[in-house]
Protein backbone atom coordinates (compact mmCIF):
# COMPACT_ATOMS: atom_id res chain seq x y z
CA UNK A 1 0.00 0.00 0.00
CA UNK A 2 1.46 3.07 -0.88
CA UNK A 3 1.46 6.36 2.23
CA UNK A 4 0.84 9.56 0.91
CA UNK A 5 1.72 12.01 3.66
CA UNK A 6 -0.44 14.93 4.06
CA UNK A 7 0.21 18.55 3.79
CA UNK A 8 -0.81 19.44 7.64
CA UNK A 9 2.25 17.49 9.78
CA UNK A 10 1.33 18.07 13.22
CA UNK A 11 4.07 21.29 13.64
CA UNK A 12 1.99 22.81 11.23
CA UNK A 13 -0.87 22.23 13.28
CA UNK A 14 0.83 23.10 16.47
CA UNK A 15 2.03 26.48 14.75
CA UNK A 16 -1.29 27.37 13.67
CA UNK A 17 -2.90 26.88 17.16
CA UNK A 18 -0.31 28.99 18.40
CA UNK A 19 -0.84 32.17 15.98
CA UNK A 20 -4.45 32.09 16.82
CA UNK A 21 -3.81 32.99 20.25
CA UNK A 22 -3.47 29.29 22.09
CA UNK A 23 -1.33 28.65 25.16
CA UNK A 24 0.70 25.29 25.86
CA UNK A 25 0.53 24.48 29.62
CA UNK A 26 1.20 21.69 31.84
CA UNK A 27 -1.59 20.05 33.32
CA UNK A 28 -2.10 18.79 37.21
CA UNK A 29 -1.98 15.60 38.08
CA UNK A 30 -4.18 13.83 41.01
CA UNK A 31 -2.36 11.43 43.51
CA UNK A 32 -3.22 7.85 43.06
CA UNK A 33 -6.12 6.60 45.44
CA UNK A 34 -4.97 4.81 48.35
CA UNK A 35 -7.17 1.78 47.54
CA UNK A 36 -4.84 1.01 44.92
CA UNK A 37 -2.52 0.12 47.45
CA UNK A 38 0.35 1.31 44.98
CA UNK A 39 4.05 1.99 46.01
CA UNK A 40 5.53 5.07 44.78
CA UNK A 41 2.37 5.10 42.05
CA UNK A 42 4.02 2.17 40.43
CA UNK A 43 1.46 -0.95 38.94
CA UNK A 44 2.56 -4.78 40.71
CA UNK A 45 4.67 -2.66 43.35
CA UNK A 46 2.04 -3.16 46.77
CA UNK A 47 2.95 -0.74 49.84
CA UNK A 48 5.12 -1.96 52.00
CA UNK A 49 4.42 -2.70 56.07
CA UNK A 50 6.49 0.68 56.66
CA UNK A 51 4.38 2.57 53.66
CA UNK A 52 1.30 1.31 54.96
CA UNK A 53 1.98 2.39 58.68
CA UNK A 54 2.48 5.51 57.40
CA UNK A 55 -0.53 6.07 55.14
CA UNK A 56 -2.73 4.56 58.21
CA UNK A 57 -1.45 6.74 60.62
CA UNK A 58 -2.66 9.69 59.09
Amino acid sequence: MKHVQKENTDDALIQEFLNKGGKVKQGKTKPARPELGLSKNVWNQTLTKEEKAARDKK
